[in-house]
């Protein structure tokens, strides 16, 4: 059943690459570097000092950005030309050992769920903006590191229930896909915005 935890750890991964790609790398390295975990094909790179303390660096940076009101809506912009291809190549990473058949598909799976992931977190993001009160984006943002940090060590060490976890998100997703349809739309014309050199009040306009 080794091919499984693999492949359940390449789409867990990817999937909480999506949520926060700098908790999921992070947490990955340290487990290779201090939990005696041997993570397979190219991730075993991300036990390097340079690649953990960036990868906490950063992540360190969106826990606080994460925790504004619509400065997490610009970031969740700028962040999917990120997490998502980030979440693919991590997929990729994970099962570059496997058959080129296996390898493919667990890529474009991988991003899919990155990008998933993402498109809900933003969506979840524009609507606590449109409250009135900021607690809400504070505990969402836990919420959310919670969820990425959790989620890659159940990838890393319980292959079966990140499973059943990717199946139940999957099932979430096609359910609430028109929401997220439309929070992506507003992403992408945030990230026009951005690129046009418009104010951050316009950006954020757009992206919430």
């Amino acid at each position: 059943m080794e091919w499984f935890s693999t492949l359940t750890l390449a789409l867990g991964s990817a999937w909480t690459s999506g949520i926060n790609l700098y908790a999921t790398v992070s947490v990955l390295g340290l487990l290779q570097k201090f939990g005696g975990v041997k993570l397979p094909g190219g991730l075993e790179v991300l036990d390097n000092w340079v690649i953990i303390g960036i990868a906490g660096g950063l992540y360190i940076v969106e826990f606080f950005a994460d925790k504004i009101p619509y400065v997490d809506s610009v970031w969740d912009v700028v962040h999917t030309f990120i997490r998502v291809p980030a979440g693919a190549i991590v997929a990729w990473a994970t099962v570059s050992d496997m058959d080129p058949a296996i390898v493919i598909p667990a890529t474009l799976i991988g991003g899919g769920l990155a990008l998933s992931s993402h498109g809900t977190k933003a969506t979840a993001r524009i609507a606590a903006n449109l409250s009135p009160e900021p607690v809400s984006n504070w505990i969402l943002s836990l919420i959310e590191d919670a969820i990425a940090i959790g989620g890659a060590l159940l990838a890393v060490f319980a292959p079966v229930v990140i499973a059943v976890v990717l199946i139940t998100f999957v099932l979430f997703f096609l359910w609430f896909f028109p929401k997220i349809f439309r929070a992506i739309r507003r992403l992408l014309s945030g990230a026009a915005a951005l690129f046009r050199g418009e104010p951050f009040r316009e950006v954020a306009r757009k992206a919430g």
